[in-house]
């Protein structure tokens, strides 16, 4: 998929394109605008920073089993936002992938976590992940309710109390 140039809620522009290696050197600067909480809230437990060996597992991933889209800030080339999906199918089952989503704190509710999660859910549907899945605190309304409105089904998951697991079918022909 190609970058696109969008433009988010209060004017800025912000260009959104594959994730690549090279990339991970924007994280710093990211992850110092992500909250604590949220990044409690994206990995499911408290979390002071994120390791040099975690940023290259997140930035070297294998295109033929995980999508990663960045978004980054058209006038200074920041990182502000990244959207993963993996890749989960097993034999006999349909084809589906997990995603997570992870934006600077002070974006959120300008529209960039849409922008994420629709360009993620297109990738889908281009190739053929027939279910689009991920697992959301159940505290975690914000990104709840951005799931309901994408057409997610939310329900609570029977594995892990707290937790929501939200799925959607993307349509894509399994």
């Amino acid at each position: 998929m190609r970058a696109q140039t969008e433009t988010l809620r209060d004017g800025s522009r912000v260009v959104i394109r594959q994730l690549r290696p090279g990339d991970g050197v924007l994280y710093p600067d990211f992850l110092a605008g992500v909250t604590r909480e949220d990044l409690r809230l994206r990995f499911f437990a408290p979390i002071a920073e994120l390791s040099d060996a975690l940023i290259h597992t997140l930035t070297h991933y294998d295109p033929a089993k995980a999508m990663a889209f960045i978004a980054l800030s058209e006038s200074d080339g920041r990182m502000l936002g990244v959207v993963r999906l993996h890749d989960d199918t097993g034999a006999g089952k349909t084809r589906g992938a997990e995603f997570a989503v992870l934006l600077r704190s002070s974006l959120k509710g300008k529209g960039l976590g849409w922008l994420l999660m629709q360009r993620m859910i297109a990738y889908a549907r281009e190739h053929g992940i027939a279910l689009v899945h991920g697992q959301v605190l159940a505290e975690n309304t914000t990104m709840l309710e951005m799931c309901e409105h994408l057409g997610f089904h939310i329900a609570d998951d029977s594995s892990e109390r707290g937790m929501k697991y939200v799925t959607l079918t993307t349509g894509a022909a399994a």
